[in-house]
């Protein structure tokens, strides 16, 4: 393995301050979240389209995820790196557009019925749960490359990389689940 992938010499101040404002953004997106379900804003303008450009982002999420880590299987740390920065960045806007769907239109509820209610349920919910827990960690990982800690990042990626992947495959599948209720 190249010796620039176990580099564990970064820098550990900035690694603090990351971390640091990796936990406050994941509580303030955590308590975002909660919150937005009791928050409603009247506007004029019809928000229907995004819950089919969330599908979209989290798709191209998925995409960079894969392309990312096949790029770092060969070895091509640049090419990674840019993938892992486009899948954050789609996040960072599909949380800001989710947000805004949320406070301004109502959310729709699923309409089938029988066994394909309980995998929707069970997808739904799990997506739910893991993109809660994942974020911090997924911070967390994205921080520990950014300070230089790459050993430490890609330990600490083995094990967030399949949960973030998870959810933005999940998030698609669910809209399409959900698309003949709308």
């Amino acid at each position: 393995m190249d010796s620039r992938f176990d580099n564990t010499s970064g820098n550990r101040a900035l690694l603090r301050k990351l971390d640091v404002f990796a936990v406050t953004a994941s509580v303030l997106v955590l308590i975002l979240v909660v919150l937005m379900r009791q928050v409603s804003i009247d506007v004029s303008y019809d928000f229907s389209i995004l819950p089919g450009f969330h599908a979209l982002l989290n798709s191209f999420v998925a995409i960079s995820l894969i392309v990312g880590l096949l790029f770092i299987k060969k070895g091509n740390m640049a090419m990674h790196k840019r993938f892992m920065l486009i899948a954050m960045s789609l996040s960072v806007v599909f949380l800001l557009s989710y947000v805004v769907y949320h406070i301004t239109s109502e959310s729709t509820p699923f309409c089938k019925e029988g066994a394909i209610r309980y995998v929707y349920f069970i997808l739904l919910i799990s997506h739910i749960v893991l993109a809660a827990i994942s974020l911090p960690f997924i911070l967390f990982t994205f921080n520990r490359s950014w300070a230089g800690f790459y050993g430490l990042h890609r330990k600490l990626a083995k094990w967030v990389f399949p949960f973030w992947l998870y959810v933005a495959i999940t998030g698609p599948v669910c809209y399409l689940m959900l698309y003949p209720c709308y």
